[in-house]
């Protein structure tokens, strides 16, 4: 959790959205759930000068900063080198940044700063699918599309201001509005499978598998497929606004596409180079951001720690730490802010905060010897209990939200706040990432055998096979070279 870091003067907000479920659910009572004075958590930077620098910093901000690795970074400025030469625009220069978050994600701004996760390193497997991802962000750069995407966005909101203005008709008016939204919309997904088409030439005339580009959107289905089962969120689910292609048109149309390069030397994946950089990548949360081990939450930088209820799943994210239970009837919400030392817990969870407050369920306690207070609140179809903890100069604030919120329900939410202590020095030391650990398959290994020496338990079958791009009926091979994950 980067605990709502300041940049610039503004809250950095994550470039992802957060669960759908989590959205919709604490939507429904806050009206300010990041507060008006979050936590810095960087170190003091000079003011951007520029548009790009301001952009380049908010990136940074919400993915966790810069992720060093020398050996990593040089081996992706090697495939990005080899990309420029093969590409239609060999004069665009760009600038590669690592990114330190665990989430899948790459892109590119027009400036030519090219971003990569180190999510997206630890699911790849070999070099061409990494330099498929690559060629694809280029792709969006050389053919323009962040552009054509603002005169889109221009043309969407002079419809709205018309179908606003001067159509008297209210049905007229949302029908065009919602026209030029589904065409915005539409040609969004155009430019991504044009830039899927034109990633995939660059990509083989570099010397890469074309295939790259396939096996990588597989893995990136599948494991979005995991993340939802874990959280309970049906990977079905429609997104008809959405900017990209569902993953089985995208798998379909890179398929399509790599056939057109396929023949003798028709590329390279250099798996084994690809590995040999990824070992000991760190994998899922860095303890400086705080770390998710089952339902408890450690944060050994500001030497804090939380369990969940039981049977709740818990992500962390740059706006806050979410939880949801097994079947979605319940839900929480971590995040810390500054509030002033002489205002009363209990006034501040009354301050606009959090709307539709019962102000007769106000209580002052203490948690752990830190002083404390909770309420209640009331949405349309949910409702939530609220704590709010003074520990040190910061409050860390609670939103727990329940379809049925009973006494029991009520008593467990509790349970969990009680969980809320300071780590002692010993803790906050031996708090280690995990990491990607490559491994060669020995002639008795299976795939439950190696997924039984990783570090994650659930699923530990599942995501060994997400991890290394193998389907469900797909077996490890002796002499094979495997990533697990390692603490």
């Amino acid at each position: 959790m980067a605990l709502m870091r300041k940049m610039a003067g503004r809250t950095a907000r994550s470039l992802f959205a957060a669960p759908l479920l989590l959205a919709l659910v604490l939507a429904g009572c806050s009206s300010n759930v990041t507060g008006d004075s979050p936590v810095s958590l960087t170190k003091p930077i000079k003011e951007p000068e520029t548009a790009a620098e301001r952009e380049h910093q908010r990136i940074l901000a919400a993915y966790g900063g810069a992720y060093e690795n020398a050996k990593l970074q040089a081996s992706l400025e090697q495939t990005v080198e080899k990309l420029v030469a093969a590409s239609e625009r060999p004069d665009l220069k760009y600038q590669l940044h690592l990114l330190n978050s665990p989430s899948v994600n790459a892109f590119a701004l027009p400036s030519g700063n090219l971003y990569v996760t180190r999510g997206l390193i630890a699911l790849a497997n070999d070099n061409s699918e990494v330099a498929s991802v690559l060629a694809h962000e280029m792709s969006h750069v050389i053919a323009r599309h962040a552009a054509i995407r603002e005169d889109q966005a221009r043309q969407a909101a002079l419809v709205n201001r018309v179908a606003t203005d001067l159509l008297s008709d209210p049905n007229l008016g949302a029908l065009a509005l919602a026209k030029s939204k589904i065409a915005l919309a539409s040609f969004s997904r155009a430019q991504e499978f044009e830039a899927d088409g034109i990633g995939v030439g660059i990509s083989a005339r570099a010397g890469f598998d074309p295939y790259g580009a396939q096996r990588f959107l597989t893995s990136m289905g599948a494991n979005a497929a995991l993340k939802a089962r874990q959280a309970n969120i049906d990977p079905r689910a429609p997104d008809f606004l959405s900017s990209h292609p569902a993953t089985p048109e995208r798998v379909s149309n890179a398929t399509a596409n790599a056939r057109q390069f396929t023949g003798p030397g028709s590329g390279e994946r250099e798996r084994e180079a690809y590995l040999e950089v990824a070992d000991g990548l760190i994998y899922g949360e860095d303890p400086s951001e705080g770390l998710v081990r089952g339902r408890r939450f450690l944060h050994p930088k500001l030497g804090f720690t939380v369990n969940a209820p039981e049977g709740f799943s818990l992500e962390n994210t740059a706006q806050a730490v979410f939880g949801v239970k097994d079947g979605g009837s319940e839900a929480l919400r971590l995040d810390v802010v500054r509030v002033p030392a002489e205002q009363k817990l209990s006034d501040y969870l009354i301050s606009g905060w959090i709307e539709n407050v019962d102000i007769r369920s106000i209580e002052d306690l203490t948690i752990n010897g830190f002083p404390a207070a909770t309420a209640t609140a009331q949405g349309d179809s949910w409702s939530f209990r609220l704590y709010a903890i003074r520990f040190g100069s910061e409050v860390y604030r609670f939103i727990f939200a329940a379809k049925n919120r009973t006494d029991a329900v009520d008593k467990q939410f509790r349970a969990s706040i009680n969980t809320f202590r300071r780590m002692s020095l010993s803790e906050m030391n031996s708090v280690r990432p995990m990491r990607i650990k490559v491994v060669t398959v020995g002639a008795n290994d299976t795939v439950e055998r190696l997924a039984h020496r990783m570090a994650i338990k659930d699923r530990a079958a599942e995501r060994f096979r997400v991890l290394n791009g193998l389907a469900a009926g797909d077996k490890v091979r002796p002499g094979d070279r495997v990533k697990i994950v390692v603490e």
